[in-house]
């Protein structure tokens, strides 16, 4: 999936066959609820059940707070100086993307990166223990969806890639 990527919804049999969104806000706390409802509004189409509106809520959520809280620290540009500079707000940028009946979740950031994904991603491991930081994040990326790839660069930031297959509608296509 690469962002920028623009492609058209195909409707076959009122199933949207590929569709693609790309947001970006600034790393503000009060902006990770938006993230959540903006990619459940954008895979309503499919008609997820409870369970997977709320896997995906919650991995987004994991997600966006990681890269407001840790890769950005929680400030603005002009006082960390990192990202946007000019005091503009560092910004989180989130891509979907709809392949048939699989949701691609991208979630990127331009600020600090992970010196050790393999350490930051095991469970109860936190840089931010002042901060009462459960370090379980990646842990609940990795349980909500059904693939997680964590890609990062001290100095560059960090891209977390998410995946989740949705309903049954494969499925459904092959009995037919």
């Amino acid at each position: 999936m690469e962002t920028g990527q623009k492609t058209e919804s195909r409707m076959k049999n009122n199933v949207i066959q590929r569709n693609e969104m790309e947001i970006q806000f600034d790393a503000l706390s009060v902006n990770e609820a938006f993230a959540r409802v903006a990619v459940a509004a954008f895979v309503a189409p499919l008609n997820p059940t409870m369970e997977e509106i709320s896997d995906i809520k919650t991995a987004v959520s994991e997600a966006v707070t990681n890269a407001i809280i840790h890769g950005y620290d929680g400030q603005f540009a002009g006082e960390s100086g990192l990202g946007g500079g000019q005091g503009r707000a560092n910004q989180v940028f989130l891509h979907c993307l709809i392949d048939e009946d699989v949701l691609h979740v991208e979630i990127r950031d331009t600020g600090r990166g992970i010196e050790n994904i393999e350490q930051a991603m095991e469970p109860l491991f936190t840089t931010k223990p002042e901060m009462d930081r459960s370090g379980m994040g990646f842990a609940f990326m990795e349980a909500f969806m059904d693939d997680l790839e964590v890609v990062s660069q001290p100095g560059c930031g960090t891209v977390v890639l998410m995946k989740k297959k949705l309903g049954t509608t494969s499925w459904l296509r092959q009995e037919e």
